[in-house]
């Protein structure tokens, strides 16, 4: 291959991380983690911090922040090949699944801070529920707050319910992926 073509080729696949790492950013991840993500699918196998610092310019703490990231959003894992001592990484292939896993992530995170916050609230309104006598203003105020924790309650449900939909991998009975290079769907 000459170095013109092998240069063009490089070039594509540079244009090609970058699109990832903004197609990341719209889902609301850092461009870096985006970038990171691009290079290693680029790539086509998994890649030591080492390899990742001197294809980002990045030092190598910080590098191990971002796999750390990709790692807790589930788009990254470990891998091991026999024979290499440092730890590689490497991401999901299969776009949908990255999508998936982000999704799913996020919203996970979501409800465990609503969990926290819901008991909280439950909390005060039990204690506030059992003083003597409250003014019918505050009773009513109280009523309607407890109404609109249950509508609340009933949207996180729903989310609960929707993620599974996508872990499942039930969303594709309804929503086919679309075969790679055609115009069937799966």
């Amino acid at each position: 291959m000459s170095s013109q073509s092998n240069k063009g080729i490089v070039e594509i696949q540079s244009h090609f991380v970058e699109k990832i790492a903004d197609n990341m950013q719209s889902f609301g991840v850092s461009t870096t983690v985006g970038r990171v993500l691009g290079i290693i699918y680029m790539q086509g196998k998994p890649m030591t911090l080492d390899e990742l610092s001197a294809e980002t310019g990045m030092s190598k703490t910080r590098m191990s922040q971002v796999v750390r990231e990709m790692i807790d959003l589930n788009i990254a894992e470990r891998a091991f090949k026999k024979g290499v001592r440092k730890d590689l990484y490497q991401v999901e292939q299969d776009y949908y699944q990255t999508f998936t896993s982000l999704f799913t992530s996020t919203w996970h995170n979501a409800i465990n801070k609503h969990i926290h916050f819901e008991q909280k609230l439950k909390e005060k309104l039990h204690d506030l529920n059992h003083v003597e006598k409250l003014p019918d203003t505050n009773e009513q105020l109280i009523t309607e707050i407890t109404i609109e924790l249950k509508a609340w309650m009933d949207y996180y449900d729903w989310i609960k319910r929707l993620i599974s939909f996508f872990e499942s991998g039930e969303i594709f009975q309804h929503v086919p992926k679309k075969q790679a290079g055609g115009n069937k769907y799966e």
